[in-house]
């Protein structure tokens, strides 16, 4: 029984030090701004939400591409994206509350879920105070589902859709990442703001990518630290919480515009099949699967992926 008692001491001690070693504790905006909100980063007050967004390429562009990121993500999973469609198309890009160095919700918006009907109606709203009225909507993931939420509430103002490993259908993932598992336990939200391993982000984006030695140190940086910024821990959990797989479903199949759906062969969140899914209740809809990448496609390889975006939105050089 000593001995007993001994080894569970030993081990109450052991996680205490781990637990110590993996404290995170939250970072300001402003700490993160130097090295993750260069130009051309700017920072909107909207109604008390502050939002970071770019806002890049010609601005006389009458249709501008929107493009949303994903759970745990930020607008940066864009920049190869944005670097071949900017020269001549206007893009915008921009961190989803709840994610990046817009953070959670605030002011007038506090206490809302972090659901994808909601996210949408704040992106049309933001959208309409920055007088885009009439857009291409893009997304990846979480980031897809509110595309295609745009163009189901707003039909007149979303001229094409690009979904990238969208979510909105059901399916069954093969893969979730263990943080997300962990951060929907009871009493996680506690634990998950003092506590976050940056082993914990690395092998969470191991799950995602295709190709794992495409993640690079700096890479797993750039999750790790945009995931401490103040609030947003507590709202990846809410967010992870409310996430119901085929929630409107149904409204998918009332969607009547030109869609271009992009998927990783061996993405392992939401299986290829869901591709297949989105297709078959999109009339018109085009599928391009890329075997050998994963649930961010358009991060891991954005050139390759790019490509039938460009031909899509009729940019291919004639």
């Amino acid at each position: 029984m000593r001995l007993l008692l001994r080894v569970i001491g030993l081990l109450l001690l052991l996680t205490a030090a781990l637990l110590a070693m993996s404290r995170a504790p939250e970072r300001s905006v402003e700490s993160l701004v130097a090295r993750w909100a260069p130009p051309p980063s700017d920072f909107i007050d909207f109604r008390g939400q502050l939002v970071h967004l770019r806002d890049e390429g010609p601005r006389a562009d009458p249709l501008p591409i929107v493009l949303l990121h994903g759970t745990s993500s930020s607008l940066h999973t864009w920049e190869g994206w944005v670097r071949a469609l900017a020269p001549r198309r206007r893009v915008i890009t921009l961190d989803l509350p709840g994610f990046g160095l817009t953070g959670p919700w605030d002011e007038a918006y506090a206490g809302r879920p972090y659901d994808g009907e909601t996210l949408a109606r704040f992106v049309l709203e933001l959208l309409e105070h920055q007088g885009v009225h009439r857009f291409v909507a893009g997304g990846n993931s979480l980031g897809g589902e509110v595309a295609w939420r745009l163009a189901s509430l707003a039909p007149d103002r979303v001229e094409r859709l690009i979904l990238v490993d969208a979510s909105g259908t059901v399916f069954k993932s093969g893969q979730v990442p263990l943080a997300w598992q962990f951060a929907r336990l009871p009493g996680a939200a506690t634990v998950v703001e003092w506590v976050l391993p940056r082993t914990a982000v690395s092998q969470g984006m191991t799950a995602v990518y295709g190709d794992p030695s495409r993640i690079t140190p700096e890479l797993v940086d750039r999750y790790f630290e945009l995931t401490l910024r103040s609030g947003n821990r507590r709202a990846l959990v809410e967010r992870l919480r409310s996430a119901s797989s085929g929630a409107d479903a149904e409204r998918i199949s009332t969607l009547r515009l030109p869609t271009l759906i992009l998927w990783g062969g061996r993405d392992r969140v939401i299986p290829p099949s869901a591709a297949a899914d989105f297709a078959r209740r999109i009339p018109g809809s085009r599928v391009v699967v890329f075997p050998a990448l994963g649930h961010v496609p358009q991060e891991e390889d954005p050139a390759q992926t790019v490509a039938p975006v460009i031909e899509f939105l009729g940019l291919a050089a004639r």
